[in-house]
């Protein structure tokens, strides 16, 4: 373990940085900023998220994972109360429920503007 190491954030590649930094702020409730010149989002004294263009051209991922494909990059796996509730909210701000489902009632796999997959989870 090296002493003192912190995340200091999050980086997501995308190729819209301002929808996905609206997307999950309002998802989450966080405040919005620019941080070192992206749009990022962040939750005082937890967390910073930053939504940054990449160098070269991004490329959607496929979930589920296919052979030759772009493999997903990140997946956040979110804790709610309600999670219909939570998942029509979301559904409201610009996500799509995935096609392929494997939880159950326990969570609900949705992808973002940008298609990055995440899930809902039942607490």
């Amino acid at each position: 373990m090296i002493r003192g190491i912190l995340i200091g954030d999050i980086s997501i590649d995308c190729n819209e940085p301002e929808k996905l930094q609206n997307f999950y702020g309002e998802l989450l409730g966080w405040d919005k900023r620019i941080l070192w010149g992206c749009p990022a989002i962040i939750k005082e004294g937890y967390l910073v998220i930053l939504f940054m263009k990449p160098d070269e051209q991004y490329s959607v991922p496929i979930w589920p994972e296919m052979p030759g494909a772009q493999q997903k990059q990140m997946h956040f796996n979110f804790q709610v109360d309600d999670l219909q509730t939570a998942v029509s909210e979301a559904i409201s701000l610009g996500a799509v429920k995935a096609d392929n489902q494997y939880g159950g009632d326990d969570f609900v796999t949705l992808l973002d503007p940008e298609g990055h997959p995440f899930c809902l989870c039942r607490k």
